[in-house]
């Protein structure tokens, strides 16, 4: 297994040659490009669009060729991408919608094919209190994911939807793609109309933790439609997004995100891709003295990670017997 890490807040569009050479040297071979960053959320829950995507395809190529040569002379894959979200905004102008669903998701998909990136991952729309059921809330995901299903199949890439929460009266609950059982059922039934793998998952262990879900269960009902992950720590209240470990339960440090479940679902189903982290409000809080420290720690967690799952996939043992054989053999 490889590690990525984000872009944002490391990556500076004026010079991306030393925010990818700073990747590489933390050890990080592959990125997670947070074309995100580029619209955010809040500006587009707010109908406040820049003028970003208005540029045509051959325009934003030329505006990420120096992200492309940097990545590549620095040896870092393009692995995963974010296209900005949400793509369907409740309430909002038609005009909004429209242009999110018709300019800036096909215009994502453009980019992701010149950046030679297999995965992408898009947020499930957030509709069900607004429709009344979760089959109505993925319908409409549904259609959307058709909408660009084809360019993924022309491209070779894959889509990958993530497990999200949400609100409701001032509590944090499971949002979409959250029942498992429904997610392969799902993924497998659009795969199987297109022909090959336009649809994956991207498991996202923050949103996993605030939602009370089992890793090791989830992860192993999901097992090759595993394509990407978003690692990241929170404190089970809001989504933080922190280095793992961060956080605990009680004086008695138990982890608030339950990691040796993270590495025994990823070690069962032999997951050999890579452990992306989502982690780029980190360096926000970090002094900008310290942030190739900052980077270099996560992905010595990354490291650690790896160990863990090669030790399950390799012997079939939970890392804690393991341990415990190690000592007293």
């Amino acid at each position: 297994m490889r590690l990525g890490v984000q872009t944002q807040n490391i990556i500076n569009d004026s010079n991306p040659s030393e925010g990818f050479a700073m990747m590489a040297k933390a050890g990080f071979a592959c990125a997670d490009f947070s074309l995100n960053s580029y619209l955010i959320n809040s500006s587009i829950y707010r109908g406040e669009l820049n003028d970003f995507f208005n540029r045509t395809v051959r325009e934003l190529e030329e505006f990420f060729l120096p992200h492309k040569r940097a990545a590549g002379e620095a040896g870092v894959a393009i692995h995963q991408m974010h296209m900005p979200y949400p793509m369907y905004v409740p309430g909002g102008k038609a005009e909004l919608n429209d242009y999110l669903w018709n300019q800036v998701a096909p215009k994502s998909m453009e980019l992701c094919h010149f950046f030679g990136c297999p995965y992408i991952v898009v947020h499930g729309f957030k509709l069900v209190h607004y429709l009344g059921s979760e089959e109505k809330e993925w319908e409409q995901t549904e259609k959307f994911i058709h909408s660009i299903a084809p360019m993924a199949k022309e491209m070779g890439i894959t889509i990958c939807i993530e497990n999200l929460y949400d609100g409701l009266g001032g509590h944090l609950i499971e949002g979409p793609c959250c029942d498992g059982k429904k997610v392969v059922e799902r993924i497998d039934r659009i795969n199987e109309r297109y022909g090959t793998e336009v649809l994956g998952f991207c498991f996202d262990t923050g949103h996993a933790n605030l939602a009370g879900i089992n890793f090791e269960r989830f992860i192993g009902m999901l097992g090759h439609r595993l394509k990407v992950l978003h690692i990241h720590d929170n404190d089970g209240i809001a989504d933080l997004h922190q280095i793992p470990f961060t956080f605990s339960r009680s004086r008695g440090n138990k982890t608030s995100t339950d990691w040796e479940g993270f590495v025994r679902g990823l070690g069962k189903i032999g997951f050999d891709k890579v452990l992306s982290f989502e982690t780029a409000p980190v360096l926000d809080a970090f002094p900008e003295e310290m942030k190739r420290d900052a980077i270099g720690f996560i992905a010595r967690i990354g490291g650690y990670f790896v160990e863990r799952g090669k030790i399950i996939f390799e012997t079939g043992m939970d890392t804690k017997v393991y341990a415990f054989c190690q000592e007293n053999r």
